[in-house]
């Protein structure tokens, strides 16, 4: 029952996710074992939009370990536990919290043991700059604690890399990239583990940094984004762009935008009661990589339930089949804007 709540949920999640986003670009699928222990290491951009992303372009089902902050809520802390969401405590969470984390770490372990998947964000937090940032070792004492556990286990660790053309904006296109597999059991050495943690998150990092538009973060990194955007650069050609940085040579260049600003202003006013519940949450949102999050979140519950209730009263008015024909339009109107509405990149907070 838990595995089918979990499909229909993606479902539900991948069906939203069409409509939200103008453009998902894949590559890598193939590097993912269709079978065996798998872990997802996974750069942290945007909040949970990047595990919703992930957990809808493979086909493994899978387990995640996200912040304990959300699981404070004892309904929803159920809810994410039927779909596979696991807390995990850091420091910030307070010292003896961290205890909690060896329950956590032998769940991790028995999901390994099962042959099942594991999706981690080892940059220890989310952050909306287009840089790869340093890599804890809290995934490695996982592999490495699952692996002394059971000896016979090879677990398979996918770098996952996440670029988004225009993060925290509607709609934005994003690529994602699966990494070339890395076996944790080549780098385990009982004897001399720092070296061991040491060797795979540099081996992770540096796949990382080439699946994402990395720019180093230093003093020019401003510098250098700014020029970036002058350029109307697509971000999710990552190679290219990579390239260019890697160069220096980037050329400021015009490029034409669409503007539905009509469509746009029909979308509202036809979703009125959604868009201000939006824009009255939008206020309340503190860090700019969770305005994604809230904004889908809502998106996904207020908008079926609006249009349900708009194409009811329009049935009961004009009959049924112009109470489809309104839905219908609705829906491809809504669809046309998000995948032909263009905006030129915007600059990242420091």
């Amino acid at each position: 029952m838990k595995t089918l709540w979990y499909y229909s949920f993606r479902i539900l999640v991948k069906t939203a996710l069409f409509f939200y986003i103008k453009r998902i670009k894949v590559e890598g699928k193939e590097h993912i074992p269709q079978k065996g222990a798998v872990l997802f290491t996974v750069n942290h951009p945007n909040a949970l939009i990047d595990p919703l992303l992930v957990a809808t372009t493979n086909r493994r089902m899978q387990h995640f370990l996200v912040r304990a902050a959300s699981f404070k809520n004892p309904t929803i802390k159920k809810l994410l536990a039927t779909l596979n969401l696991m807390p995990i405590y850091r420091i910030r969470d307070g010292v003896k919290e961290l205890a909690k984390n060896e329950a956590i770490f032998d769940q991790c372990f028995s999901i390994f043991k099962k042959g099942q998947a594991l999706m981690i964000f080892p940059e220890g937090s989310h952050n909306i700059k287009r840089t790869i940032r340093p890599i804890s070792k809290g995934f490695t004492r996982i592999v490495f604690g699952a692996i002394d556990r059971y000896p016979d286990l090879k677990i398979t660790i996918i770098p996952v890399g996440i670029t988004y053309q225009n993060p925290s904006e509607y709609p934005t296109s994003v690529s994602i990239k699966y990494g070339t597999p890395i076996i944790a059991n080549d780098h385990y050495d009982i004897n001399n583990i720092p070296a061991a943690t040491l060797s795979l998150r540099t081996q992770v990092r540096e796949q990382l940094k080439k699946m994402v538009v990395h720019i180093p973060n230093n003093e020019k990194y401003q510098d250098v984004l700014d020029q970036l955007n002058n350029a109307h650069t697509d971000y999710t050609e990552v190679a290219n762009v990579n390239s260019i940085i890697s160069d220096g040579t980037i050329t400021s260049k015009t490029k034409k935008y669409h503007y539905f600003l009509p469509l746009k202003i029909l979308i509202v006013l036809n979703s009125l009661l959604p868009w201000l519940l939006w824009k009255h949450i939008a206020k309340k949102v503190d860090e700019i990589e969770f305005v994604d999050t809230f904004r889908f979140g809502i998106n996904v519950v207020t908008f079926p339930l609006f249009y349900g209730i708009q194409t009811w009263i329009v049935s009961l008015l004009f009959g049924w089949k112009i109470g489809l024909i309104y839905l219908g339009t609705s829906l491809v109107l809504l669809l046309i804007y998000t995948k032909f509405e263009s905006i030129p990149p915007k600059s990242i907070p420091e």
